[in-house]
């Protein structure tokens, strides 16, 4: 066989192999904007958390199981609590009235001004929340109101979760799950009922759902909020307690546009409060919003470092 011969053959084998293999995957070039923007919104996500208010300050959870309760971190309080001085003060519930009395010689303030004495304590359910600071602005009390009952929510700027945060994981996500969902309104006073960690159901406005295509199906969410108004969404899926918080994870959406679309990221899924403290309460997602499909996009479950709650 001449050597021209032979080349043709090897030749003509190479390329038969070559037809056998399977072509290498296209690659993507990421779109600088895009990675800007869920950059940006990473880091927004971020600073909130590990604000020196933020969720990961909370250092304790009180009800108010009496008419009235002194409070403080020294032995005689009733409510006995993890920072601050011996003595704060007292809180006197009558009916659904909160207030608050400082104790005397105590350096406390509400919005910049020093608390002299009593004070209406207002819960996160009035217009203008009550929050009281003390220990030189980096503690900070407020009431919260669920259901019939209330308690204190107590932050501190020097809480161990805070100062011990392990940051936060994302799955790949991507472009692709930015998906444009039909917004389909329900009828005017509907409510969805809601149900949160410690077991309370609310009963939640619930302007209407939000119907996506994905792979091949359509998926529905329903969607709390007011007619008009910006949107929140409880969602769970396959990769819940399995990679992702287990009780679901929350979405802010902007109001429907004129079209009646609603841009839904799922990038921007986050975990709820009580995936980085147990003093906070967290609603879960509902049974209709528990998605057989797998969202790989969003925030992934929060690892406290060893020996945080």
């Amino acid at each position: 066989m001449g050597r021209y011969t032979l080349g043709a053959v090897l030749l003509a084998l190479g390329l038969a192999a070559c037809a056998d293999k399977p072509e290498a995957p296209a690659v993507v070039a990421e779109d600088p904007a895009f990675a800007a923007a869920q950059q940006q919104w990473r880091l927004q996500r971020y600073e909130e958390l590990h604000a020196a208010d933020g969720w990961t300050s909370l250092v304790g959870l009180h009800w108010l199981e009496y008419k009235a309760h002194y409070i403080g971190s020294g032995p005689g309080s009733g409510i006995r609590l993890a920072v601050g001085p011996d003595k704060l003060g007292m809180v006197t519930r009558q009916g659904d009235t909160v207030w608050f009395t400082p104790e005397r010689g105590v350096a406390l303030n509400v919005a910049d001004k020093p608390v002299g004495g009593r004070i209406r304590f207002y819960s996160d359910r009035d217009a203008a929340p009550t929050l009281i600071s003390f220990d030189d602005g980096k503690g900070q009390l407020s009431l919260i109101h669920r259901g019939e009952r209330y308690a204190l929510r107590v932050k501190h700027a020097d809480a161990p979760a805070r100062a011990n945060f392990a940051g936060l994981q994302y799955w790949p996500g991507g472009a692709s799950w930015q998906v444009r969902a039909r917004f389909v309104p329900h009828p005017p006073g509907k409510t969805l009922p809601i149900v949160d960690i410690t077991g309370l159901t609310t009963a939640m406005p619930n302007a209407g759902a939000l119907e996506f295509e994905r792979d091949g199906r359509t998926w529905r969410l329903e969607a709390l909020g007011e007619p008009g108004r910006a949107l929140f969404v409880i969602f769970s899926d396959r990769t819940s307690g399995h990679g992702s918080y287990p009780a679901g994870r929350y979405l802010d959406l902007a109001a429907p546009d004129a079209n009646g679309q609603v841009l839904i990221d799922f990038n921007h899924a986050y975990n709820p409060p009580c995936a980085f403290t147990p003093f906070a309460t967290c609603p879960l997602s509902p049974p209709e919003n528990r998605l057989d499909l797998r969202v790989d996009a969003g925030e992934q479950a929060y690892h406290a470092p060893q020996g945080e709650p």
